[in-house]
């Protein structure tokens, strides 16, 4: 089973190419949605996280206030890696659970979706990586109309990950994500051919 490591920057498109991939039936282990599984209210990290940052970080329901951890932890590289310590472990667990899963169905190919593969060091995890991306002014124009972010905002999350630019030298393939989802398509298609998870 080739395992693909799936990364990319803040609105370069990550996730359209996952659902790509979902479309081909290719099953993809999202770390976001562990990570959001592993803070919410009944989730592993919960306690550990209020412990660490207060009841400050909570909602009125009790649930973390991901905006709110999220200003903490940008603004704090300290605090950021006690945030990671805490997460990152469990995130690779449930993953590679999952990945066994798969292999155990005999799945022609696994994809992990993990936003920060190179900022973690987990590219021990997969056997190719592709990185999905666009040049600086697409992903700023991208971020601030999605996420609602002023410019400033917008850079300060796009600094506080590894420059695509980095990430596309690391890469076994790249998808230029700067044109239509066709050609992304076509792109992702062509890489999978030449892995040889499909066929011509």
């Amino acid at each position: 089973m080739l395992t693909i490591g799936l990364t990319g920057g803040i609105a370069s498109g990550k996730s359209t190419v996952a659902a790509m991939f979902r479309d081909l039936h290719i099953p993809v282990i999202d770390a976001d949605e562990i990570a959001h599984r592993v803070t919410a209210i009944n989730g592993e990290a919960y306690k550990p996280i209020v412990e660490v940052f207060g009841r400050d970080i909570l909602e009125a329901n009790g649930a973390i206030d991901r905006r709110k951890l999220g200003t903490i932890v940008f603004d704090d590289e300290q605090k950021r890696k006690q945030l990671n310590a805490i997460v990152h472990p469990l995130v690779r667990k449930h993953m590679l659970q999952q990945k066994e899963q798969y292999a155990k169905q005999k799945e022609k190919a696994v994809v992990l979706d993990i936003p920060l593969l190179f900022e973690s060091k987990l590219e021990h995890l997969v056997d190719r990586i592709l990185v999905v991306y666009v040049d600086e002014q697409t992903q700023l124009h991208r971020l601030c109309e999605r996420n609602g972010f002023s410019v400033e905002e917008a850079r300060a999350r796009m600094k506080a990950q590894m420059p695509l630019e980095e990430k596309r030298k690391k890469a076994d393939a790249v998808i230029d994500n700067n044109g239509t989802i066709e050609e992304t398509k076509r792109q992702l298609h062509a890489c999978l051919v030449r892995w040889g998870v499909l066929g011509k």
